[in-house]
């Protein structure tokens, strides 16, 4: 296969634990072709979406060298004319993100077969999804509404507060009813009734991580990564400075996986990341899933053969 991949700037990847560099290690293995580009190299010219492109060759295979790969010169091709194309630019999920998945529809009505779904992802956010799956979820509210905010926290005792468009346990607050700063919380964050915000219930067993469990191709991976919180902290994230500890799913964790895969895959969404905490669905992360390496260095377990498996199945079996 050709593979197109949409992905930040090569040189900020952090190839020890990087997802993609691990999907294009197992691509290049298997003989496929690696083309990147980024983000705002997409173009719509005479009807047709178009990047400037590069193809890849990766010169390590093991993530611990700085010169790890090596560009043909850029070319300017149709997206359509890949095999696949892979969208795993990182959020932030702002508006040229979202003009980004515009494009790719565009591009998938041509022909281009793209993973994810730019369209759901578009539709998938990954706080707000957790809605459609509420057998899974802890009480939730979201609101714009700082007064119902307020109430939701002297319910429940103790709550998390989450900005809808964050990421990477960034604008995470927690806060008990009795908290003297709650309202101060509150206001900064929902910006006085102009800015919606989730409320979550606490749930103390992010003590022993928040997991994210990996749903690909409809099938669930049959290890999670538990990002245990750093001292002090209550957010798991690694980017918060959690500690990825790989585990085997739970029972709970199962169930949860296998009631939703079949249910997003039929919806285009190729790889998905569930975040879990307890027996707690919190998240559904379609955007850009991570989490491969860890699992792949703690276990031995294949993610990226599996990703990689899952993809080739995708392209053989045409459009949906």
């Amino acid at each position: 296969m050709r593979i197109a991949i949409v992905l930040d700037p090569l040189d900020t990847l952090k190839t020890y634990k990087d997802s993609t560099y691990t999907m294009m290690v197992a691509a290049q293995a298997r003989g496929h072709e690696i083309h990147v580009c980024e983000q705002g190299e997409l173009s719509l010219s005479g009807g047709s979406v178009l990047a400037r492109i590069r193809r890849l060759h990766l010169t390590d295979l093991t993530g611990s060298q700085p010169d790890w790969y090596r560009l043909d010169p850029d070319t300017e091709q149709p997206l359509k004319a890949f095999d696949a194309v892979l969208m795993r630019k990182d959020p932030p999920f702002d508006m040229e993100y979202i003009y980004s998945t515009y494009l790719l529809e565009h591009a998938v009505r041509e022909g281009a077969r793209v993973f994810n779904d730019p369209r759901s992802v578009r539709d998938h956010n990954e706080k707000l999804s957790i809605a459609q799956f509420p057998q899974f979820t802890a009480p939730t509210i979201v609101t714009r509404d700082p007064a119902r905010l307020r109430a939701f926290a002297l319910e429940h005792g103790e709550a998390v507060f989450k900005l809808l468009d964050g990421m990477g346990g960034a604008s995470i607050f927690r806060a008990r009813a009795d908290d003297p700063n709650l309202s101060v919380i509150i206001e900064t964050m929902n910006q006085f009734g102009s800015r919606t915000v989730m409320a979550q219930r606490y749930l103390p067993q992010i003590v022993d991580g928040d997991k994210r469990v990996l749903l690909i191709g409809g099938a669930v991976v049959p290890w999670c990564l538990a990002r245990i919180p750093k001292q002090g902290e209550a957010r798991g994230n690694l980017a918060a400075g959690g500690t990825g500890v790989a585990r085997e799913l739970s029972a709970s964790d199962r169930r949860i996986g296998e009631a939703l895969a079949p249910v997003l895959a039929a919806r285009g969404l190729l790889l998905v990341g569930l975040d879990v905490i307890g027996e707690n669905l919190t998240e559904v992360n379609v955007t850009s899933p991570t989490c491969f390496r860890e699992i792949m260095d703690q276990t031995g377990f294949d993610v990226a053969g599996l990703f990689i498996d899952a993809l080739e199945r995708a392209v053989a079996a045409g459009p949906r």
